[in-house]
Formats: structure tokens, C-alpha cells, sequence
């Protein structure tokens, strides 16, 4: 058993009746050349052979009597990997917007916290002979990161695939009794003396750098940054309103779209910024374009939340999270191209800095704090207050994840493209999300 962090069960706290924690990925595949026709028996088979190398797959949560404690993550004695495999075929077309479709429908379905937390689907019938493969998987157990971690264990470097010999057989280990948790709760207990000490320190340490963030803010944040001698602040404050800023409901929709990776280079390359930059800049233009035609174009910046991958050894054989997040003005408010892409970058510049100001570990330590039935509890009552749609602390969530450079197979089955599928969380109605290898640009 291995015990989740603070972090990690925080996506289990934050989920209400109408937000999910989990997120996934949709791989898209050619089957053609397959050394054998791809189906749920082969695809099912694939995963058998591979579920020792990832312990989670097999891995429910266990939670602690009261919510006194962090969860922990137990082996499941009563596995079923055929629960966890489902296929589904297209009707005829089987366009992209069917596709779409069902995998809204899909993601819009919490997991069941009583099993592993994962599902996995194969999905025929569409155009052009395609097959897909559509995977979620709860936010507790793996981050960005993590996830793309993950990839590398399913997938191949050749349509033959890897042999697997001497393949462990399953041995769940014993699963704990109440009496064992609320032990380790009460030794966990006696360490919140010392973490209290260490996270006021911290904030005492970060009150500054806090300061200085809202400074501008007070000043008139969110100015429209002009170029050349604008100013530019890290968005810190109230986000304008929009509609997407409001009370979410459980049903999701999904789209996706592929552009050349060369051309975004070329383009960051001419102007002198980032693929992150051109991300973010692509994807303030396509809000803005909704924005004005929804009549609701607001003067200032939209504010965005951009996660960031921590660069922390990870522990154990759970992946985990190791994520922070900047806060960060995009330039919705700007109809140059060219203006948007400079203001994205020095918007990202000042965010950096000041999500480098903030103490290592200071949020680990926050969310470790806090047991998780007093967090459940803070989360649904959040929810049901619509806070994060009256504060407002941001409009989007903007995430650029780095995909593999490298031509991969998944049941002998060529992937054409990935798209990832990300959480969307209360009063935040829109999350954007590029994976970018060495032929495109994926968003999602």
C-alpha cells in the first residue's frame, strides 16, 4: 500500500456532482498494417502482458475511517481487467465529430472509486479505416508528466511489438484493517505541529513576493498592454467576465485540432519567442474569436492558469503529481497576430518569475495539511456557493504538454495522432490543452 500526497488527493476532494478528477488521452490509429486485425480481445490481451510494469492499473483507492487521513492505494484482490477494456463502434460516417461526441460523453462519466481508477476504450467504425483509443485515468494518481510516462509503457517502437517472458503472476498484498489506518492517521496527526510551523514560515517568507504580484493589480491590472512600453502583469486578481465563468454542469464537449509543428516553429522562430508562446497566443486568438461572436469581448486581458511540470524526484512506483501553476494574462484584448505572440511571451516571462518565487513546497505542505474530509467538505461547499464564478481568480486553463518525438505503435496499430483531455474544474468552463511532437501541434 502506498499512501496518496496532500496534492494527489486533492483531486479526489475537489470532484462534486458536476466535476470529474480524472483526465485522458485519445489516440488516433491506423490499423491497416497491423500484424494482426486490432480488436478488444488483442488490445485486451496487449494490457495483460503490461499491467506488471504499472502497479497502479491494479491499484484501488482505500480510504481512511472519518477522512482523517490521506487515502492510500491498495491492490485490488477482486481485479477484472475486462471491466476496465470496453469497445464501441461509430455509426457510418464515423467522422471526427461523431468521434468528438462520444468521447464527450465518455469523459463526461466519473470512475468508479470502488475499482481502479481507469478505463479504457477501443473505438471502430471511423473514417478512412481508423481506429481509436480513448483512455482516462483519475488526476490522483498521475499528472501531465506522468501520464506521458504511462504512454511509453503502453506503446511500441515497432508494429511487432516487445515480447514479455516469466510475466509475474498477480499477488495482492493484504489489505489494511480500520484499526492499522487510524494508527498511521494518529501518527500523521502528530506531525501537524511542525508542518503548521513550516507552512507559516513559508507564507511569511512568500508575503512579498505576494505583494509585488499585486501591486500592478491595484495599479489597474490587466492594463491592454500595448507593446512597446506597455506594461504587463502576471494576472493576478480578478478575471473579466465572461460566460465561461460560470457555474459548470456535468456534461462536457470535446474537439480537437492538428496543426504543423514546423509552422509553429517557423513562426517562433521569426518573431522570437516560444512553441509555448505560440500556443498560447493561438489560443487567445480562438477565444477572442468566440468571445466576439458571442458579443462579450471584454477591454482587458483574459487570465489564464498554465500548469507546470515540477522538476521533483518522483518516489516509489506511483506516479503521482508534481505540479505547480502560473497565473498569467493572454492577449484576448489584442487583434495583431504578431502584437499577441510579443505580449504572450512577456506575460509568460513575468509569470515564471514569480511562480519561481513561491517557497519549494510550499503547496505540497498546504495540501498536505488539511485531511481530507475537511477538504471534501471545503470543495463541496464551494461548489455550492459558486465561489470560483464570483471570484473569479481566472478565465481558462491553457496546459502545453511535450509528446514523443518517435513513431509509436499500440497493438501493432500505427498512432497517428494524441490528443489530450483535461479536467475542467467549477466556474472555469474551458480548458485548452497541446501536446506537441516532431509532426504536429495536437489541441485538444
Amino acid at each position: 500500500m502506498q499512501q496518496l500526497s496532500g496534492m494527489d488527493a486533492a483531486f479526489l476532494a475537489l470532484e462534486t456532482p458536476a466535476v470529474t478528477g480524472h483526465v485522458g488521452g485519445l489516440a488516433i490509429l491506423d490499423p491497416s498494417n497491423a500484424p494482426e486485425p486490432l480488436t478488444l480481445e488483442r488490445l485486451t490481451r496487449v494490457m495483460d502482458q503490461r499491467l506488471h510494469l504499472v502497479p497502479l492499473l491494479r491499484r484501488r483507492l482505500q480510504e481512511v475511517p472519518f477522512g482523517l487521513d490521506q487515502p492510500y492505494w491498495v491492490d485490488d484482490p477482486d481485479f477484472d481487467l475486462e471491466f476496465h477494456i470496453r469497445e464501441l463502434a461509430l455509426p457510418a460516417p464515423g467522422s471526427d465529430q461523431q468521434l468528438c461526441e462520444q468521447i464527450s460523453r465518455i469523459h463526461s462519466r466519473a470512475l468508479d472509486r470502488a475499482r481502479p481508477l481507469w478505463e479504457m476504450y477501443l473505438i471502430t467504425g471511423l473514417a478512412g479505416g481508423r481506429a481509436a483509443v480513448y483512455t482516462k485515468i483519475h488526476h490522483s494518481a498521475i499528472d501531465g508528466a506522468a501520464g506521458a510516462e504511462l504512454m511509453t509503457t503502453l506503446l511500441d517502437l515497432t508494429r511487432e511489438g516487445r515480447e514479455f517472458t516469466d510475466i509475474p503472476d498477480f499477488a495482492p498484498g493484504k489489505l489494511p484493517g480500520r484499526a492499522n489506518l487510524l494508527l498511521r492517521a494518529a501518527a500523521t496527526a502528530g506531525s501537524h505541529p511542525r508542518r503548521a510551523v513550516r507552512v507559516t514560515t513559508n507564507f511569511v517568507r512568500f508575503a512579498p513576493v505576494l505583494a509585488g504580484m499585486a501591486a500592478p493589480f491595484v495599479r489597474g491590472l490587466m492594463s491592454r498592454g500595448e507593446v512597446d512600453g506597455g506594461e504587463f502583469t502576471s494576472g493576478v486578481g480578478q478575471a473579466p467576465p465572461t460566460s465561461l465563468n460560470q457555474p459548470v454542469t456535468a456534461h462536457r464537449r470535446f474537439a480537437f485540432r492538428t496543426v504543423s509543428l514546423a509552422d509553429v516553429k517557423e513562426i517562433k522562430n521569426a518573431v522570437g519567442v516560444t512553441v509555448n508562446d505560440v500556443f498560447v497566443a493561438v489560443s487567445a486568438a480562438a477565444i477572442r474569436r468566440w468571445l466576439i461572436d458571442h458579443n462579450e469581448l471584454p477591454e482587458a486581458p483574459l487570465v489564464a492558469m498554465l500548469p507546470v511540470a515540477l522538476k521533483v524526484p518522483r518516489t516509489g512506483d506511483t506516479p503521482g503529481n508534481r505540479v505547480s501553476a502560473m497565473i498569467s494574462t493572454i492577449p484576448t484584448h489584442l487583434a495583431n497576430p504578431i502584437d499577441r505572440l510579443k505580449v504572450a511571451n512577456d506575460a509568460t516571462v513575468i509569470a515564471k518569475a514569480q511562480q519561481a518565487a513561491i517557497p519549494e513546497g510550499l503547496v505540497e505542505d498546504v495540501t498536505e495539511f488539511f485531511a481530507p474530509a475537511l477538504a471534501a467538505r471545503a470543495a463541496r461547499l464551494a461548489s455550492s456557493m459558486s465561489l470560483t464564478s464570483r471570484l473569479r481568480p481566472v478565465n481558462v486553463v491553457l496546459s502545453n504538454v511535450p509528446g514523443a518525438n518517435i513513431q509509436a505503435y499500440m497493438a501493432g496499430a500505427e498512432m497517428l495522432t494524441y490528443y489530450p483531455v483535461s479536467v475542467i474544474v467549477e466556474g472555469v468552463g474551458l480548458t485548452s490543452l497541446c501536446r506537441a511532437t516532431t509532426a504536429a501541434c495536437t489541441s485538444a
